[in-house]
């Protein structure tokens, strides 16, 4: 059921796009829906600034009009999925290895919405391993570092750098991901601070006082939620 769950919170973010607006392209499965959607509307006068290459590629096979922050360095509304939504709609993003992108979108924005199935809610954030995006050039080193703020937040577990089938995972800006099985973050915006300090590190995955809506797919129908 999260597929429908998803479908429906992109259809419904997708109502929140008026013509003439320049819009935030999320990246990742629930995003897709709401790029499918907004598409579908046909509303003229967008245009869509796309967080990854994936979802550049997606839009444009649907006929929207692609731009980028250098083009349109103000953006009305942005609408991206999140992996966990946790108080205040403080967010875990990052799965797909678009974070630095997605944040950047994300600040340019007046108005962000998050979406996500019902099970990305969470009491805490921390389940989901937290993505960190890390320069190549030293990773190991950076990852050491990395290692000793987790420690300091109580967190035992080291990160640990992302692989795939062929060989580490790259953003499209060429960097790489360390995931951080932090199981419950207690204070993410100390972590969110320390972690930025470290010298290597180029963003990290907790989107702290971003979200204004959260749109989030249920069984029944779509649920709202408001910091």
């Amino acid at each position: 059921m999260s597929d429908l769950q998803k479908q429906r919170a992109g259809e419904a973010a997708a109502l929140e796009v008026e013509a003439g607006m320049v819009v935030g392209l999320g990246t990742g499965s629930t995003a897709a829906w709401f790029v499918k959607a907004l598409a579908a509307r046909g509303l003229s006068g967008l245009r869509c600034v796309p967080t990854s290459e994936k979802t550049a590629d997606l839009a444009r096979e649907l006929g929207l009009t692609l731009s980028t922050l250098e083009d349109t360095p103000r953006i009305d509304l942005t609408v991206d999925g999140a992996d966990e939504v946790g108080p205040g709609l403080a967010l875990i993003k990052g799965g797909g290895a678009a974070l630095l992108r997605e944040k950047l979108v994300w600040e340019a924005s007046s108005r962000c919405i998050v979406i996500a199935d019902a099970a990305k809610v969470v009491p805490v954030l921390g389940t989901f391993p937290l993505p960190i995006e890390v320069v190549a050039f030293g990773h190991k080193t950076t990852g050491n570092r990395i290692a000793d703020v987790l420690t300091d937040h109580e967190i035992a577990v080291p990160a640990r750098v992302r692989q795939a089938d062929r060989g580490l995972v790259r953003t499209d800006g060429g960097n790489v991901i360390y995931d951080a099985a932090c199981k419950a973050i207690h204070d993410p915006v100390r972590l969110a601070d320390d972690l930025k300090l470290i010298t290597g590190v180029v963003e990290h995955g907790l989107f702290l006082d971003l979200a204004d809506k959260a749109i989030i797919g249920t069984d029944s129908g779509v649920e709202v939620l408001l910091p």
